[in-house]
């Protein structure tokens, strides 16, 4: 979240671009995505950010921050053969294994170089920075916030890989990053991780959609019920939606990211 001061105007100007979007969206001029609507405000320009949802447009000063799902271009033998291994699936860890371990470190580089570079060059807040994310993305967001306390003051995932020590996805990335112990993948679970906690991590609530219709749900590669289970035990408060008729794509994303982002909103205050 910016830290910045914003001018009183400034902060009408984004609420009136957000009930124009929600107007035009309800009433079927626009559908999603549907380009940009912007304002020339007393310091700057205003403008909505590609690609979101005019519906679901919400005023609130966030910087939103989307990193990549792995390195790209380090040439590593192999690394683009699978869509669940490598380029593109990165699983928020740092790799033990060769020739993994020399760049696929997406943990160290999302706490450790990342957030620190965010903050040295915008007006970013370290003190209130939640995290959230899609399917792996949405393992890497509950692990990273339970593996580093503090660092996320809150927590959100939209069909997160709830339980990846037992589910194949899981099993195969850990196996190629992390090696054959067990015990070092249990540290990257998200549902392991919240069952030791002793007291709950988020007493705020943790944010989590599940489409009921997402065929990796069917296939048990998700496992919601893992984790919503570890919450109960924690005592850890947690809205798990389970919403009939969607599939894990992302017209699901865009359906509920406006919730996700008004729920860091009220916690990030």
């Amino acid at each position: 979240m910016s830290s910045a001061s914003v001018h009183p105007e400034t902060e009408a100007l984004r609420a009136e671009i957000c009930r124009v979007g929600q107007s035009l969206y309800e009433r079927g001029y626009v559908h999603a995505s549907a380009g940009n609507i912007s304002a020339r405000t007393p310091d700057g320009l205003l403008i909505t950010p590609t690609d979101a949802c005019l519906g679901t447009l919400t005023p609130q000063v966030l910087a939103l921050v989307a990193p990549d799902t792995s390195p790209r271009g380090a040439g590593v033998p192999g690394e683009a053969d699978n869509w669940d291994f490598g380029v593109g699936a990165g699983f928020y860890l740092d790799a033990t294994q060769a020739p993994w371990n020399a760049h696929w470190r997406m943990e160290s580089y999302l706490t450790h170089e990342l957030l620190p570079l965010l903050a040295q060059h915008l007006p970013i807040d370290l003190e209130r920075v939640g995290i959230f994310g899609h399917s792996m993305g949405g393992h890497g967001a509950l692990t990273l916030a339970l593996r580093h306390p503090g660092m996320f003051k809150s927590l959100s995932a939209l069909a997160p890989i709830s339980a990846p020590t037992r589910c194949s996805w899981g099993r195969k990335a850990f196996t190629g990053y992390l090696g054959s112990d067990a015990g070092e993948w249990r540290q990257h679970d998200a549902s392991v991780l919240m069952a030791s906690q002793e007291v709950p991590p988020y007493p705020g609530g943790i944010l989590i959609d599940q489409g009921l219709a997402d065929k990796f749900l069917l296939e048990k590669q998700l496992l919601p019920e893992a984790f919503e289970a570890a919450c109960a035990q924690a005592g850890q408060p947690l809205t798990l939606r389970r919403q009939p008729g969607y599939d894990h794509g992302y017209y699901f994303v865009q359906s509920f990211i406006g919730d996700h982002l008004h729920h860091h909103a009220q916690q990030l205050r």
